[in-house]
């Protein structure tokens, strides 16, 4: 029953935050070549702007709603998996005389 609510809600923080997170990962990778790989410090500070949102003035609240979502989909996710669920210990078969 609790696995059923937890899925319903982690499909939708999944919906909500896919595409947030998906632009955060891409903008963050694009980052990291454009400087280390290809010397371009321009494109990179151009970059940050956008993976922050900093060009919407949006930079103060674009990384608290990601974490929320992660968090979010971690705690629904991991809730899931059945790792914290209680073991139910086998019954035993009562001795035979």
């Amino acid at each position: 029953m609790m696995k059923n609510i937890f899925r319903k809600y982690h499909r939708l923080i999944a919906t909500i935050f896919c595409l947030p997170l998906f632009f955060t990962a891409v903008t963050g990778i694009s980052i990291a070549i454009a400087d280390t790989w290809l010397h371009q410090e321009e494109l990179a500070g151009f970059l940050i702007a956008v993976h922050t949102l900093q060009i919407f003035k949006l930079d103060a609240i674009v990384p608290v709603l990601n974490g929320l979502g992660l968090i979010g989909l971690v705690a629904t996710g991991a809730s899931m998996t059945g790792l914290f669920a209680k073991r139910r210990q086998p019954k035993r078969m009562e001795e035979r005389p």
